[in-house]
């Protein structure tokens, strides 16, 4: 699963640029709707992929956390301040890509 999503995500940055190269020359049979239709494109694709990668990397942390104190419960204290310290961080970048993403509307 996260190859699949790594090596679609890798793809679609790499032909992401195609759409950004126009600058001020417009080439025959595109307008500035198509390039507005890929910017709303990368928009839709860029936030699916921080929300399904933040939701991922917590479940993972979490999960990881959680067996940690089921086998030691006495550990509990330390084990639950640095998860929930790591889940502030993983939400952040999520939150981060929705900023960028509601920049990138206003250019729509």
């Amino acid at each position: 699963m996260i190859r699949k999503l790594s090596l679609f995500s890798a793809a679609f940055l790499a032909l992401a640029g195609n759409a950004f190269a126009q600058g001020e020359m417009v080439m025959a049979g595109h307008n500035e709707f198509t390039v507005k239709a890929c910017l709303a494109l990368a928009i839709g694709f860029g936030l699916a992929l921080a929300v399904v990668g933040g939701a991922y990397g917590q479940s993972k942390a979490a999960t990881a956390a959680l067996e940690g104190i089921a086998r030691n419960p006495g550990a509990a204290n330390k084990v639950q301040t640095p998860m929930i310290i790591g889940l502030a961080l993983m939400e952040s970048l999520v939150i981060y890509s929705l900023v960028i993403c509601f920049l990138l509307i206003g250019k729509v």
